[in-house]
């Protein structure tokens, strides 16, 4: 039926639009404040972008993608998550010539073809923050400190648990896969189906495995951290020391990886605490530039879903209230009123006054009936009488007072009252 939704998804309008775009406002505070500017980039990308970006081995590009092929015969997937876009976008305008680091933000939609679950849509929105360039732990440290300044400004970072690990870079990598595989080529008899089709390719994946048997068997397997060099070991414990500086709380968790290919290093997860559910979470990325066909540049960053966001916020009570009503109802009886109606409520609106006037023919008394349902402020009505005199009796909504004003010093006078509560 065309009159209902695709499922997976959601129509987002009302209150529950006005509560997003406040989080939202909130979101770009801290955006400004951390100097990290906007980015937008195509909700669809080619194909071979996400292939070879997250990996060939993901959940994600083996069973998630929206893939099509356009006319032109190319292969193209809607966005499944925003790092690779912003990276892609890196390299195509050589954002590295305006000087490093890049510091880079984006909220929109993405989509993966998954069971829709509780805070987990088909079409979902992310907020995600990146830096590219910077190869230090500081980077990792302030990529963290947006992602903790989102749940503090909101009001629910004590509802979240801090989880991080490093996975090491590729030499580390390399020396753990090895370690890895022979654990996995021992016990492979022991393991899932899609355990064993991943440890083909990446046996890194292995460790996401939510099937219970699996996750109880890998306890005995090696960790990252056993196989970190010097440089890596180092870049941790510096990250670590710098969390401490900000006072972020935080659990080393040895079994966290990450869903995506590009990840090394640093690997982290802002964990809801009673749903288990990953809010935040992200890591750093060192060579997703140049898989992308640029010139080596270290990279970092995080997103987090808005659904999840937002249940989290509800949950705990934390959702902002909804916008307030017009600050002023103009209502109309006869031609002229109308008239006056209409130019008096466009010079509130340029005056930056919300304000609302009958566009529906509706009697006076259902003009009133009307401003009270919008929550309105204060309410006038202007007719023969009211053009005649140049004046009209303003009536608080809230406690039923009227004041003779003058129209064309309208806006001034509401301008000059405060916002009731």
């Amino acid at each position: 039926m065309l009159t209902q939704l695709p499922r997976g998804t959601k129509d987002i309008y009302g209150p529950e639009a006005a509560a997003w775009r406040a989080v939202e406002d909130v979101i770009r505070g801290i955006c400004r404040d951390f100097c990290l500017k906007e980015i937008r980039t195509p909700i669809f990308e080619h194909t071979e972008l996400f292939t070879r970006s997250a990996g060939d081995a993901s959940d994600v590009v083996q069973k998630e993608m929206y893939t099509f092929t356009d006319k032109g015969g190319r292969s193209l997937s809607l966005r499944p998550e925003g790092t690779a876009g912003a990276a892609r976008a890196f390299v195509e305008h050589n954002m590295r010539s305006d000087g490093l680091p890049v510091k880079l933000f984006y909220i929109g939609p993405n989509f993966r073809y998954e069971k829709p679950a509780a805070g987990r849509w088909r079409q979902h929105h992310q907020f995600g923050a990146e830096i590219f360039g910077a190869c230090g732990p500081e980077a990792d440290a302030e990529v963290i400190s947006v992602a903790f300044e989102l749940l503090r400004r909101l009001g629910v970072a004590d509802q979240a648990e801090l989880r991080i690990n490093s996975l090491g870079g590729k030499e580390c990598r390399a020396a753990y896969n090895g370690r890895l595989d022979a654990f996995i080529v021992g016990n492979k008899n022991s393991l899932c189906e899609t355990c064993r089709e991943r440890a083909v390719k990446n046996p890194l994946r292995v460790l996401d495995c939510k099937d219970e048997k699996c996750r109880a068997l890998l306890k005995a397997a090696p960790e990252p951290a056993d196989s970190l060099g010097p440089e890596c070991r180092g870049h941790f414990e510096g990250l670590l020391s710098l969390l401490g500086l900000m006072k972020i709380d935080f659990t080393v968790d040895p079994r966290l990886v990450r869903g995506f290919d590009y990840y090394t290093r640093t690997v982290f997860e802002f964990i809801d605490k009673k749903t288990g559910l990953a809010l935040p979470a992200g890591g750093r990325y060192d060579g997703l530039i140049e898989e992308c066909g640029g010139e080596p540049a270290g990279g970092v960053g995080f997103g987090s879903g808005m659904e999840r966001l937002m249940m989290v916020l509800e949950r705990e009570g934390k959702l902002p209230a909804a916008e307030a009503g017009p600050r002023v109802y103009v209502g109309s009886v006869g031609e002229k009123g109308f008239a006056l109606s209409r130019e008096a409520t466009l010079g509130l609106r340029r005056a930056g006054i919300p304000a609302e006037w009958d566009i529906m023919g509706r009697s006076v008394k259902a003009q009133m009936k009307h401003a009270d349902k919008l929550g309105a402020e204060f309410s006038l009505i202007l007719g023969d009488d009211e053009a005649e005199s140049g004046r009209a009796a303003l009536r608080n909504m809230r406690t039923g007072e009227k004041e003779e004003v003058e129209i064309d010093r309208l806006a001034e006078a509401i301008g000059g009252r405060p916002c009731q509560s």
